[in-house]
C-alpha cells in the first residue's frame, strides 16, 4: 500500500502575491492554483497537485489563491474558469492550464518551462 504525502502549499493574498509569486518566480518556477472551496474539480486537482509537488521537489513552488477571498487577484489575472493554473517565471506569467488535468499534463508544462539540466 502506497502512502501519499499531503503538502501544505502557500496561500497567497493580494497583499502577499508580489512576494509569494512574483519575487519567488525569479529563483524558481511558481505554479499558482486559482481555486474555490465550492469547486469540485478544484478539490480533485488538489490531489493532483500533491503528486506534482512530490515529483517536482524544490524546482517548483505551488501557491494557492482562493478566488472567493481574493476576487481582485482573480480579476487581475482574468480568471474565468476554475480551476486555473498559472505558471510564473522571472516575475511573469509564462503558461496557463484551465480545467482538471492529470499530473502528467501539468508536469509536461513544467518540463517545458524548466531550464535544461547543466551538462
Amino acid at each position: 500500500m502506497s502512502t501519499t504525502t499531503e503538502h501544505t502549499f502557500v496561500s497567497a493574498t493580494a497583499q502577499s502575491f508580489a512576494q509569494d509569486v512574483i519575487e519567488a518566480s525569479r529563483s524558481r518556477l511558481v505554479l499558482v492554483d486559482f481555486w474555490a472551496a465550492w469547486c469540485g474539480p478544484c478539490k480533485a486537482l488538489a490531489r493532483v497537485l500533491d503528486q506534482v509537488a512530490e515529483e517536482s521537489g524544490e524546482e517548483v513552488a505551488i501557491v494557492k489563491v482562493d478566488v472567493d477571498a481574493e476576487d481582485a487577484l482573480a480579476a487581475a489575472f482574468n480568471i474565468r474558469s476554475l480551476p486555473t493554473l498559472v505558471l510564473f517565471s522571472d516575475g511573469k506569467e509564462i503558461d496557463r492550464i484551465v480545467g482538471l488535468v492529470g499530473p502528467q499534463y501539468i508536469t509536461s508544462h513544467l518540463d517545458k518551462a524548466l531550464p535544461p539540466a547543466a551538462a
